[in-house]
């Protein structure tokens, strides 16, 4: 049986070997252009390239070797592989600047819309003056972001789980047992004077009897079994030691859009303004086309959209703002240059001229992002309430702005900062994205067995906030409790401030105490607390600098992080670690792959090569896989800690009936220790699949009858030798 069992993992972890390999050699083994200074252009393998080559991209459809940043013409990337999703995103080269300072501080927040990382395809390449598309290599190999991602999986963070550290200290105690035993074998068979092959022979029997070489694959016959019946509920494993840590997951982490969420968004309407303040809300679900306008221009231009193979591709979101307006791509207005959208920058611009006449720049963004940006007298007055009129309902909100440009600058020498100032406010743009019918039934399961759920996203807080209500993250009673963090500075100093989410009034917290009185009213017991704290990414990182001792209390009953980045998801899931929660996090594989690594249990609902770094992968786009893999990893987890029992008193019952018919010097012949492990331990691994189906099938238990422990295994290895 060990053998079998060894066998079995090797050749698991040759399948898996394989698969990583043809996932580095797809990029491995292209020629590329190079430009040189004497020779010219010359084709070269991808292979041979190092960090300063000049790569000359032409055609389509091309795989990136390496990493490299963009310094002439844009590119239409596929980052599919590195981000979970296949949205076209645009590329524009490095601006020129005559400063020294390095590249990436020059580029403002988001420097990677300049680069075009290792793995991922580039669509269509367009040059610009010199008519050739040029980028200067960066790195290559393991130092690439696809060398991060396969480094990822060759060496992924060590699982300490306490079932296998007791199983160790265990069979250390099995070892010091047949010491014992083996010394009684040498007194009694020297001292009837035998001899020393036979001896030897007997000792060495004694020590495979206490311990019991068939004690791995023994515990390995749980987690096989549920991994195949993961496998036909469409959940793919790639780290079948992680099903037994599913079973301990008593707090599980979901992204908002895609997860809890439908992917697409659909478009509720538009809120124009003018001078006067917000006009009346013109909805699309009438069929009612929208007035030709700046706003209309804006909805028909700023966004990232490209036409391939005749078909408009892009962002969702963007295609459902562009087919909104019923615009023709034909002469009338032309997109003259693009600043793409950014996550840490909230907005995106673009530049366009119209036929005949005006040259304008159009923003959409994050309303508070887009509003600092227009002149204070174009905002409504009204813009903040009016704001949260539309976010505490659910619906995602992007805003929109203009404002005229000057004819006599070239577009490209034109700086951002200049383009993106002293905006005209147009009006907001209203989506909303619906909860998937799966959604509330399986958070209510959950939280029924007491595992805890927390929504971490990039979006609005209050929008956020409003989902969670919705889905029954925060059931109705339950106090929502808003914490704003702000940095302190020359005057002041740090500062956090807790509202009420049904209320406007702030109570600060800083130099001295103040605090909210939360009248503990718990409608029901099946729940911690009768209140839930709400913050953003940006409070978060101040309370974790100026504030860390309120962290551990905020985390403790925090349920709704909003305008979370890539690297705080990965933060936060480790802080949660670091207060011994065992931590699931499910998401769709965009900006969540940083924090489904570093999670006990990442489960990612994208198919996409960047799920490969993810223990486990559900073909079904919905959060219905989180309570079946809890279940099959309790019941993964009960079967192997049943069958180390099993074994144990197995191998310890052997022992003692070995060293009496010591005692007598006589012994068992080997057809009897063959038909015991046959009969008793093989019989009892083989048909422990039959026992676990009937289970499932005549009695299955809902998810509340198991609640987690907070200890890393159902018992420690002091009350495993007390039961026996």
């Amino acid at each position: 049986m060990s053998i079998i069992s060894i066998a079995l993992t090797v050749y698991d972890l040759r399948e898996q070997s394989v698969k990583l390999h043809r996932l580095v050699e797809s990029h491995n083994s292209i020629t590329v252009s190079v430009c040189e200074r004497k020779a010219g252009v010359k084709e070269l393998e991808s292979c041979l390239l190092v960090p300063g080559d000049l790569l000359i991209l032409t055609g389509n459809k091309v795989q990136m070797p390496c990493d490299a940043v963009l310094i002439d013409g844009s590119c239409v990337v596929n980052e599919g592989m590195l981000t979970g999703e296949s949205i076209p995103v645009t590329k524009t080269p490095l601006p020129r600047m005559d400063s020294s300072a390095p590249w990436k501080t020059q580029s403002e927040a988001d420097y990677k819309r300049h680069v075009l990382f290792c793995g991922t395809e580039v669509i269509q390449a367009k040059g610009a003056c010199s008519g050739t598309v040029r980028a200067v290599v960066l790195q290559t190999g393991f130092n690439t972001a696809k060398g991060d991602l396969v480094r990822s999986i060759l060496y992924p963070k060590p699982m300490n789980f306490k079932l296998y550290r007791d199983a160790i200290r265990f069979l250390l105690c099995l070892v010091g047992t047949a010491t014992i035993g083996m010394i009684y074998t040498l007194c009694v068979y020297v001292l009837s004077g035998e001899s020393a092959k036979e001896v030897v022979k007997k000792a060495l029997d004694v020590i495979t009897i206490a311990v019991p070489p068939a004690l791995p694959a023994a515990l390995t016959t749980g987690i096989i079994y549920a991994q195949k019946r993961l496998k036909k509920r469409g959940i793919f494993c790639i780290s079948p030691q992680r099903i037994n840590v599913c079973g301990q997951l008593n707090l599980v982490c979901f992204d908002k859009t895609g997860t809890l969420t439908r992917e697409g968004m659909d478009l509720w309407g538009v809120v124009p303004c003018d001078k006067n303040g917000f006009q009346e809300v013109h909805s699309f679900a009438t069929g009612r086309a929208l007035p030709w306008g700046p706003l209309c221009a804006a909805m028909a231009s700023c966004h990232s959209l490209v036409l391939l193979n005749e078909t408009i591709q892009g962002d969702p979101l963007d295609l459902k703002m562009f087919e909104a307006t019923t615009w023709v791509p034909v002469e009338g207005i032309a997109i003259l240059h693009q600043f793409p959208f950014s996550s840490s920058l909230q907005r995106m611009t673009v530049i366009v001229q119209e036929m005949g006449g005006d040259r304008l720049a159009f923003m959409k963004g994050a309303p508070e992002k887009v509003a600092s940006f227009c002149q204070p007298e174009t905002v409504p007055t009204g813009f903040a309430s009016e704001l949260q009129i539309y976010t505490t309902q659910g619906f995602r909100v992007i805003a929109l702005a203009y404002k005229k440009l000057e004819m006599d600058h070239h577009t490209t020498a034109l700086m951002r900062d200049k383009v993106e100032s002293d905006l005209v406010f147009l009006g907001l743009l209203i989506l909303e994205n619906r909860l998937k019918k799966e959604t509330k039934p399986v958070l209510e399961e959950l939280i029924s067995a007491r595992i805890r759920t927390v929504m971490i996203t990039g979006d609005n807080l209050q929008t956020a906030v409003t989902v969670a209500r919705k889905s029954g993250m925060v059931s109705e009673g339950q106090k929502v409790i808003l914490v704003e963090a702000n940095e302190g500075s020359a005057s002041s100093s740090a500062s956090i401030s807790w509202k009420l989410a049904e209320e406007k009034k702030h109570i600060l917290y800083g130099n001295q105490d103040n605090y909210i009185n939360i009248r503990e009213e718990v409608c029901d017991n099946s729940r911690e607390g009768s209140y839930h704290f709400a913050l953003s990414g940006k409070s978060l990182q101040v309370i974790s600098q100026h504030f860390s001792s309120l962290l551990p209390k905020i985390l403790m009953n925090g349920t709704i992080f909003a305008r979370m980045s890539p690297g705080q998801k990965s933060s936060l899931v480790e802080e949660f670690q670091k207060l011994d929660y065992f931590v699931g996090m499910c998401g769709d594989g965009a900006n969540d792959c940083g924090a489904l690594k570093m999670a006990h249990v990442g489960i990612s609902l994208s198919e996409q090569e960047a799920s490969v770094a993810s223990p486990f992968t559900s073909k079904t786009p919905n959060i219905e896989c989180v309570p079946h893999l809890i279940k099959e990893g309790r019941a993964a987890l009960v079967t192997s800690f049943c069958m180390f029992k099993y074994m144990a008193l197995y191998s310890m019952t052997q022992y003692v009936g070995v060293l009496l018919l010591y005692w007598e010097t006589n012994s068992l012949s080997n057809y009897q220790f063959l038909f015991q492990d046959l009969a008793i331990t093989t019989l009892i691994g083989v048909t422990s699949k039959t026992f676990l189906k009937l289970s499932f099938q005549t009695c299955s238990p809902p998810l509340a009858s198991l609640y987690p422990r907070r200890s890393g295994s159902p018992a420690g290895w002091g009350q495993l030798l007390q039961r026996m």
